[in-house]
């Protein structure tokens, strides 16, 4: 990292004082970095800190003393831009094009990466306003690393908290690491569940929100992939430009968009929690209750899209399937390598506390057809995302 560049921008908000920690990390792995304010920021960071720690002068104001501070040249510098925290006040001001302080007008000005950690309390933080400004930031390919749960400044604990340094430090690295090691890969992903009907208001479903395979996609695309990504009923949607989104909502929409541009991708990750059965008949008008104490719906198994992917694989393909378990984890994450003829396995196991469905982070172990295994700890979905991707990168690098 000692030839890496990074542009930390902080405004006015308690959570500065966890950047003072962050440079302290960015330096330690060798990243230079500097640092601009918001003239609010000086209030709850002291500038004489972060200068001794970043061997740079703090830069905030337009102008010092007669000379003009050159933003245009700051937003060129850095490989990465990083506003945090970013308050209420300056997302509203950056979705907007304001530009009234160095900070923004540097903002304006950057040609490399930007990503933001927001912090504020909150009922701010769920304002509509709000949501509508981050959406807006997300349009503008300004990466987002979501608030966090915790104690807040108001004394209320609820959404809205910076994420810690040591979080923030593993963002900024997968950032400054991606060196599009995966150009000209085309890739295709499968993520989120299926909904499989039984009248026109009611289905069979599962508790996937398609996080993990949208962090995939991402990472994937942040390494040059080209990626199509297959993806069920999700609120969860991808950003970067690189990823094209294929919506179905069934098991059987997901095998038909899988096998069709299935023979022309090179990494195949069947991340999706697809339905194993879907009912045998679809009631065309809805269901209504009657005095019988039960229903019975007759289910029909559904195409194994991994194993068709395992069955039709060419020589250059790598094919990756997951398993979510919830009894005897490793013992049936390797007959499913075996049985649907994989490269690789991820497991899940609901018997780990922070990982699985719905979570913002996951912990998984990694079976590779070859025998090898790897266990990657509990850590954001977008640092498993990297870890999982370099194995799989590897893999070409021995077959080689």
């Amino acid at each position: 990292m000692s030839n890496k560049k990074l542009l930390i921008g902080i405004t006015g908000s308690i959570a500065a004082y966890k950047v003072i920690e962050l440079v302290r990390l960015l330096r330690k792995q060798g990243v230079e970095v500097r640092v601009v304010t918001t003239p609010t920021a000086k209030e709850f960071v002291s500038p004489i800190v972060l200068s001794t720690l970043s061997n740079h002068a703090v830069l905030c104001e337009l102008t010092n003393e007669n000379e003009w501070t050159n933003h245009v040249q700051l937003g060129r510098w850095a490989d990465i831009m990083l506003i945090a925290p970013l308050s209420c006040n300056t997302l509203a001001k950056m979705a907007h094009g304001i530009c009234d302080n160095l900070l923004l007008a540097t903002y304006l000005s950057a040609t490399c990466p930007v990503m933001v950690a927001p912090a504020m309390d909150e009922d701010m933080w769920k304002h509509p306003s709000t949501k509508k400004n981050i959406r807006i930031l997300l349009e503008h390919n300004v990466s987002v690393i979501p608030a966090q749960h915790g104690d807040l400044a108001s004394g209320l604990i609820g959404e809205g908290r910076m994420a810690e340094p040591e979080a923030l430090l593993q963002h900024i690295l997968i950032a400054l690491e991606n060196n599009n090691d995966l150009v000209s890969k085309k890739v295709l992903i499968t993520a989120g569940p299926t909904y499989e009907s039984i009248d026109p208001v009611r289905f069979i479903g599962n508790w996937s929100s398609g996080k993990m395979g949208v962090a995939l996609a991402e990472t994937f695309a942040s390494r040059g992939a080209v990626v199509t990504l297959v993806l069920g009923p999700s609120c969860i949607k991808p950003k970067h430009h690189n990823i094209n989104v294929i919506p179905v909502q069934t098991a059987e929409e997901m095998f038909n968009a899988t096998k069709d541009i299935f023979p022309a991708k090179d990494i195949v990750v069947m991340a999706a929690a697809v339905a194993d059965f879907t009912p045998a008949a679809v009631a065309e008008q809805k269901i209504k209750k009657t005095n019988k104490e039960t229903y019975t719906i007759q289910l029909k198994k559904t195409t194994d899209i991994l194993a068709y992917c395992g069955e039709h694989k060419k020589a250059h393909q790598c094919v990756v399937g997951f398993a979510l378990e919830t009894e005897y984890p490793k013992e049936n994450a390797q007959k499913k390598l075996q049985s649907k003829n994989a490269d690789f396995i991820i497991l899940n196991s609901l018997q780990d506390s922070g990982a699985g469905f719905e979570h913002d982070t996951n912990k998984v172990h990694v079976f590779a057809k070859n025998g090898r295994e790897w266990a990657i700890d509990l850590a954001p979905k977008a640092i498993i995302a990297k870890s999982i991707i370099d194995i799989i990168t590897q893999y070409y690098v021995d077959k080689k």
